[in-house]
């Protein structure tokens, strides 16, 4: 089988390609990619020379070069995104041109050669999960932010193509990963980073918000099982159930580190911040089989370890922006 991985240099797509070439020697992955921000090809080093691997640096909306690709492929999984809600406040217009146009280049080459197409999407999309309640696949799509809202959008796109056209497609919602190799500006490393340089841990508002986690290996297995079983034209949740604080996420992480939770700062609360977000992957586990086997707490633990022994990985990508505690403050290019 060929497989072209869209974005495929970034966090979750890296470990999908180490993961997927691990289970299936004898199948083949191009990666496109960019190489824009959140992407290193640092996160695929160790795979670079494999004999089934070969790198494209491009971009998913130049529509030649996205035909000439997926023409050649057998199934398309697009992880290439703009993904940090914090960068979508303060500029909306890459997540627009990226997740909703690249996501028509795409669809247009899988339309054209009918070929398999996996939608990476994100819980996200459902908005604020109020009370105890989480969203099922049938939920209403409610985006709090830009990159929600773009999202949502993407998703709306790969269902019409489906209904218009016929095509084969999968839509994947996942909750919040973590893991090796995680850009910077996110909450986890974040937080490890800053914990590990001695800086001050900022919390937006009261560190309440809830999350729900998975470990980034889970997810990309989840993926992989959907490639062979998935049933096209479906959306599929992908959630590990570790629903946390954001509080007690950094709590927790200093803890590890044997830090003091005085290195807490709590700042301003980002605008159209969601309180929580919740969903349900029973539809995965019922028809597909797929079940999360990593535990929170030993994934993080192996987590804040990967940081503190690869510093040379993410020393280049800090500087001043990534580790703001405000970003949207900050005038993004």
């Amino acid at each position: 089988m060929k497989i072209l991985v869209c974005g495929g240099a970034g966090f979750i797509g890296s470990a999908f390609i180490k993961n997927y070439l691990e289970n299936n020697t004898s199948h083949e992955i191009k990666n496109l990619d960019n190489l824009a921000i959140g992407s290193n090809l640092q996160n695929l080093k160790e795979i670079e020379n494999h004999s089934n691997y070969q790198f494209i640096k491009d971009d998913i909306k130049n529509q030649e070069i996205i035909d000439k690709l997926i023409k050649d492929a057998d199934v398309t999984v697009n992880f290439a995104a703009e993904s940090h809600v914090d960068r979508s406040i303060s500029n909306p217009r890459p997540f627009i041109e990226t997740n909703v146009l690249g996501t028509f280049s795409i669809l247009e080459a899988i339309r054209k050669y009918k070929k398999q197409f996996i939608h990476v999407s994100t819980d996200e999309i459902y908005g604020d999960a109020k009370g105890k309640s989480s969203f099922n696949e049938n939920s209403q799509i409610n985006p709090s932010n830009p990159y929600a809202a773009t999202k949502a959008a993407a998703d709306h796109l790969v269902g019409s193509y489906h209904r218009t056209y016929g095509i084969k497609c999968i839509t994947t919602r996942c909750t919040n990963n973590f893991g090796p190799n995680q850009f910077p500006e996110k909450l986890i490393p974040k937080t490890i980073i800053r914990a590990i340089k001695g800086l001050k841990v900022p919390l937006y508002g009261d560190g309440q918000q809830i999350r729900s986690w998975i470990y980034v290996y889970d997810h990309v297995k989840a993926i992989e099982s959907l490639i062979s079983q998935g049933n096209s034209g479906q959306v599929y949740n992908i959630t590990a159930y570790e629903e946390i604080t954001n509080k007690s996420i950094v709590e927790k992480i200093l803890k590890i580190l044997n830090k003091s939770n005085s290195m807490i700062e709590y700042v301003p609360d980002r605008p159209g911040h969601d309180k929580r977000y919740s969903i349900d992957s029973s539809k995965i586990e019922t028809e597909i089989g797929w079940k999360p086997s990593f535990s929170f707490d030993l994934a993080l633990e192996n987590t804040v370890q990967w940081y503190i022994e690869n510093q040379d990985w993410w020393e280049p990508l800090v500087d001043e922006t990534t580790l703001h505690p405000q970003p949207w403050t900050l005038n993004w290019k």
